[in-house]
């Protein structure tokens, strides 16, 4: 037996010598503590060849897409991450659609994105903060010359050229002068020092995630000239003019979407097509009750294609792409047998209109005839979430070249292009990647236990996997619940199974990419037993193939996951521990004080609150905390407006009530988005590991016979 001052001495090579020489000798007495350990740092050598935390800062991925108006070039986003300034950078590369050509365009410390062609080619668009504060650029391709194009208070976006090239559109926030009251406060006294003056709240969405309270404040549609000078305001009253600008070929015209309904604040799904002319004068094309948006007019400017989902207060509807005449009659469904929501429209000519859809699991680019004919163009688009395996990708296209971001199990996004034949352009990840063993994604398909609903799901294999053993077991929960999972790449899943687990995620009902019939079967049930039993199902599978050590599960998901993984753990004790991230907790509570409340009164649930506790209450992981017992870490972003600190804190306090080991993880200055800085999403899957390894009986696999 060692003692500690012998173990002291023995340190390195020696001491890994010696401990491997009596593990092979037999020895079975050593502590469990110590075995622990020393498997360990029999592997520490080795780890170098796994994903590690630190990985994730030299971590790569196309963001964006621009192919050029004569199809021979593509402008893309290079987003990497800044160890010293724990950041995202994003720099603009330019490479050519043959393969031939890749170079740098905009690189610095500095960000560059958001970028757009001119209709010519001559030119490209861009916004930086490369003198503080987000403005618009332009740049002239043939001398590298940029000019600085805005000086502007708030942050541009959705940037657009007119067809002549002479101007480009933009939205911006402007600030209202609203005063609620006519309050009359004594002077103050010069060099007095008061308290902050009072602050009013007077609109019904009054907060944002990532923005916390809201000044008073719309969105306005600008157009300044494209080599620079004064922007000038189209658009006017108080509504809010988001989303993307279209321009009618002669240029007298900007199409755009918008609520200006003096009770927009209450009608989160309710927008209409509008057009604005140079002076200012704004005409109502649509008309439909439900969202129309993203219009964007045909090269003849005789089409508008736009997204279409209609008003039913339910919490999923499939958004189709309509297209109508220009001046807003004739508006028909060109997919209306595409069983999903569609998005991204590109006109290909006169006739075709491209666009973007998700499919179980992975998002692909279809092409659609306006008489409704569709093909496929392009699949697997992909990998543009570094965190979590996302179906998120996105593409450009302009005649038959179409570019996109994809990636693999093993790789975040490439630039990708296809004309006929596809071809990868990028491999920005090899010389961080291809020296390492990454776990390997299986795909798992099986019935839910409740009802037999067919479920999708996908397993990681920790590196160096052995099928005659069996392993401890990580759930993880997708957010929404209307998103998706896919196999894509992820780094805080593959560095789960780099410790040695099975990552185990699912695309359970109420997912989207499997039909609006699938995305609504959690209709007024979320989070419940349905959704639980497709996830339990699949864990049993998992068991069932050996693969699975059903002593040794584990727990977790973020924001709506992290109501699922709340729930759970009310419904089983078979997980060993759970880490409950950002979540809901109380219905009551969460609707009333998030900034999503709005929406999901209306849409998720029968009623108002008070009107309906019971129902509130029993789709609350609260209403079931008496019956767990599993340790649970709760972990939540102090910032959150989405899932309110109070959410995690009624939990936390209410575990320790039931005097279940738990542990509160507030994580300083972060909205929602806890993994939105490299630094973060190293906190947290690191918080995750040694909150489970704290909980792992066995620190090493079990051989299957034994288990048996």
């Amino acid at each position: 037996m060692f003692t500690n001052r012998s173990r002291r001495c023995l340190s390195g090579k020696m001491r890994r010598a010696a401990l491997s020489a009596l593990f092979c000798a037999g020895v079975q007495a050593l502590p469990s503590a110590v075995l622990a350990s020393t498997e360990a740092e029999l592997t520490e050598e080795g780890n170098s060849h796994v994903f590690q935390s630190e990985d994730i800062f030299n971590l790569e991925y196309v963001s964006e897409v621009q192919v050029s108006p004569n199809g021979k070039h593509i402008a893309y986003v290079r987003r990497s991450n800044d160890i010293m300034s724990d950041s995202s950078r994003a720099n603009v590369w330019l490479a050519s659609v043959d393969g031939k050509s890749n170079r740098p365009l905009l690189s610095s410390k500095k960000s560059y994105y958001s970028i757009r062609w001119s209709p010519d080619g001559s030119r490209l668009a861009y916004l930086s903060n490369e003198e503080g504060k987000p403005q618009l650029y332009v740049r002239w391709m043939d001398t590298g010359q940029t000019a600085l194009v805005t000086n502007v208070t708030s942050s541009p976006s959705n940037i657009t050229w007119s067809p002549d090239g002479k101007y480009i559109a933009f939205t911006m926030s402007v600030d209202a002068k609203e005063k609620p009251l006519d309050v009359k406060m004594p002077k103050k006294p010069d060099g007095a020092k008061w308290s902050p003056s009072f602050e009013y709240i007077t609109k019904a969405r009054y907060q944002a995630d990532g923005k916390g309270v809201l000044d008073p404040a719309y969105t306005h549609i600008f157009i300044v000239p494209s080599d620079g000078g004064t922007a000038r305001q189209l658009t006017s009253g108080n509504y809010h003019h988001k989303g993307r600008l279209s321009f009618a070929p002669n240029g007298k015209k900007i199409y755009f979407s918008a609520n200006r309904s003096d009770n927009w604040e209450y009608e989160p799904v309710e927008a209409d097509i509008f057009s604005v002319d140079m002076k200012g004068n704004i005409e109502q094309l649509t008309q439909d009750k439900g969202r129309e948006s993203s219009p964007v007019v045909s090269p003849d400017g005789k089409h508008i294609a736009y997204a279409y989902r209609d008003d039913e207060k339910v919490m999923y509807k499939n958004s189709y792409l309509y297209v109508m005449n220009s001046d807003g009659s004739d508006a028909k469904n060109i997919t209306k047998d595409i069983d999903n929501s569609v998005s991204n429209f590109y006109w290909k000519d006169n006739k075709h209109v491209y666009f973007q859809q998700s499919v179980r699991g992975l998002a692909q680019v279809d092409v659609v005839s306006l008489s409704g004919g569709v093909k496929a163009v392009a699949r697997g688009l992909g990998g543009t979430t570094l965190g979590r395996p996302y179906v998120f990708g996105t593409y450009h296209a302009v005649n038959d070249v179409v570019a996109y971001t994809k990636g693999r199990t093993d790789r975040p996004a490439d630039l990708y292009v296809t004309t006929r034949n596809e071809r990868q352009l990028t491999a920005l990840n090899e010389d961080v990647l291809g020296h390492k063993q990454l776990g390997e994604v299986k795909e798992i398909v099986y019935p839910s236990s409740i009802d037999g609903e067919e479920i999708q799901g996908w397993y990681i294999l920790p590196p160096n996997y052995d099928s005659s053993k069996t392993y401890p077991l990580i759930l993880e929960i997708h957010g929404g619940p209307n998103l998706a999972y896919g196999p894509v790449f992820t780094a805080e899943l593959q560095r789960m199974a780099a410790e040695g687990y099975v990552v185990f995620y699912d695309n359970h009902r109420g997912s989207t990419g499997y039909g609006e019939r699938f995305a609504l079967l959690l209709q007024g049930k979320y989070s419940s037993e349905y959704d639980f039993s497709d996830h339990m199902s699949g864990v049993d599978a998992l068991i069932e193939k050996g693969i699975a050590d059903p002593e040794r599960l584990f727990i977790t998901g973020g924001s709506a996951g992290g109501i699922a993984s709340a729930y759970a753990i009310g419904l089983t004790n078979r997980f060993k521990a759970a880490v409950v991230a950002k979540p809901v907790i109380n219905w009551l509570s969460k609707v009333l004080t998030a900034d999503s409340g709005l929406y999901q009164i209306p849409f998720q649930f029968p009623g108002k609150p008070w009107d309906n506790v019971e129902h509130y209450w029993k789709r609350s992981p609260l209403s079931l905390v008496g019956n767990v017992t599993t340790p649970t870490m709760l972990i939540t972003g102090v910032e959150d407006k989405r899932t309110p600190m109070s959410e995690t804190e009624q939990f936390y306090q209410a575990l320790k009530l039931q005097k279940v080991d738990s542990v509160l993880v507030k994580v300083p200055g972060s909205p929602h988005g806890i993994a939105s800085k490299p630094s973060r999403m190293i906190g947290k899957v690191e918080n995750i590991l040694a909150w489970f390894k704290k909980y792992d009986s066995a620190q090493s696999v079990n051989i299957k016979a034994e288990a048996k």
